[in-house]
């Protein structure tokens, strides 16, 4: 796997614990690729200098990696974009299902249109990564595009 260049001066602190990562997961009721759980835990919010990626004949910019904090309201820049917080604002906008307990979309990356780059739990239990539309999508209604069938792959994408 090809690692992903970061400007490190913007992981956010403190860093993930696996304890952390663990509630998070029974919360959302998803189980993270040990992939995911790696970087998380290792670039937290971190911005990319590896931040594009090409698909379908359009190039995407990715803004920022969404961190996972214990508290995000003790952090006023970065709880904007904890995992959870951005569940909160979006959450219907994210599922098809409205029946669901917990989430089978999770936002990971924000890109610079106002979309997201989210692990789609949906179809299967290693989940796809897939590009969330916020213009398109509404409540119960998410429009996703995959662009990767696993963390990893989506990884190999990025270039400066």
């Amino acid at each position: 796997m090809r690692e992903v260049r970061l400007d490190v001066n913007t992981i956010v602190l403190p860093l993930p614990t696996d304890e952390l990562l663990d509630v998070v997961e029974r919360s959302l009721r998803v189980s993270f690729p040990e992939t995911y759980r790696s970087f998380i835990k290792d670039n937290n919010g971190a911005v990319p200098i590896t931040n594009m990626f090409s698909f379908n004949q359009h190039e995407y910019i990715i803004e920022k990696f969404l961190c996972i904090l214990n508290d995000s309201e003790s952090d006023p820049i970065n709880g904007w974009y904890d995992v959870e917080v951005i569940i909160t604002q979006i959450g219907d906008r994210l599922t098809d299902n409205e029946d669901l307990v917990g989430m089978n979309v999770v936002p990971i990356a924000a890109l610079f249109s106002g979309d997201f780059i989210c692990l789609d739990f949906r179809e299967i239990e290693e989940p796809t990564v897939v590009i969330w539309f916020h213009e398109e999508s509404e409540e119960f209604s998410p429009v996703t595009q995959n662009v990767a069938t696993n963390i990893s792959e989506f990884f190999e994408m990025l270039k400066e």
